[in-house]
């Protein structure tokens, strides 16, 4: 009933271009802006609510020294930071995949930089007054000990977190060159043939402002016609319906590896406009 949107430009996703060096230059800043935050943020703001759980209740009263500047340097720092993460997010290109390799590096940046700084941060954090026990005697709970030990939980999620990213990123680039490999060969040997449609239907998916349809094509090969099921991303006028034509790419040795595109001579695509209109709500 309800359409998903991929967010993005319109565009065939399939012709991104890689991310630049931008996009790399941008995650050094990125990286050590979100290093003040997590510094200025564990000293400022952590070290403050530790201390009222613990056992100091007025940590935040007349004897606050420069935990308000401190705050006030969060405030700025996690301004900038967010929209350096912003900046690299368009860094990885104006594509689907590209926003999505931007969206895991700044949250890399992002990981790796409140880990080095809250880890700076550690021999900083203010001691409770007594350990152990409330003042003046109630103990402490398993969640007091964990509060205890949050100078150095915090960087470690944090750099758990960093971790995950990598693998994360790194398995995003290999499946991105796996694809950009293949993409290659098909363009380098395939054979371009017209196809008709056999039959097509609208995924409920906006690819960069375009809709994506899983499409039954029909084309001529060597050993005979074949028919595959692919998806093809057009635009909303060149949208293909039952009849139409379309290209097809196809590997003469593997005619199931295809790429189908809109026919530009055909005058019958677009007439399936009606079943991709996007949600009204």
């Amino acid at each position: 009933m309800f359409g998903s949107f991929e967010f993005g430009l319109p565009g065939d996703p399939r012709h991104a271009r890689r991310p630049g060096p931008r996009l790399w230059l941008l995650g050094v800043p990125t990286t050590l802006a979100w290093a003040a935050v997590g510094w200025s943020g564990a000293l400022g703001l952590l070290d403050g609510f530790r201390l009222m759980s613990l056992n100091r209740v007025d940590a935040w009263g007349p004897d606050a020294g420069p935990a308000v500047s401190l705050v006030l340097f969060f405030s700025v720092s996690i301004t900038v930071a967010s929209s350096l993460g912003f900046a690299m997010l368009w860094g990885g290109g104006m594509s689907l995949r590209g926003m999505g390799v931007g969206f895991r590096a700044s949250s890399l940046a992002a990981s790796l930089g409140i880990a080095l700084g809250s880890g700076v941060a550690i021999p900083s954090w203010t001691p409770p007054e007594s350990v152990g026990q409330r003042l003046p005697s109630d103990p402490w709970t398993d969640v007091d000990w964990i509060i205890y030990y949050e100078p150095y939980l915090v960087p470690a999620v944090a750099g758990v977190s960093a971790l995950v990213m990598i693998m994360v990123l790194g398995r995003a680039f290999v499946t991105r060159a796996e694809a950009d490999d293949r993409a290659q060969a098909l363009a380098r040997t395939g054979r371009q043939v017209i196809g008709h449609v056999l039959g097509v239907e609208f995924t409920n998916v906006w690819v960069m402002g375009n809709p994506r349809f899983s499409v039954q094509v029909r084309f001529p090969t060597d050993g005979g016609e074949r028919t595959v099921i692919t998806t093809m991303i057009t635009s909303p006028m060149r949208a293909p319906s039952r009849g139409s034509t379309v290209k097809v790419t196809y590997d003469p040795l593997n005619p199931d590896s295809v790429q189908v595109d809109p026919d530009p001579a055909d005058r019958a695509a677009g007439g399936n406009f009606g079943a991709f209109l996007p949600p009204l709500f």
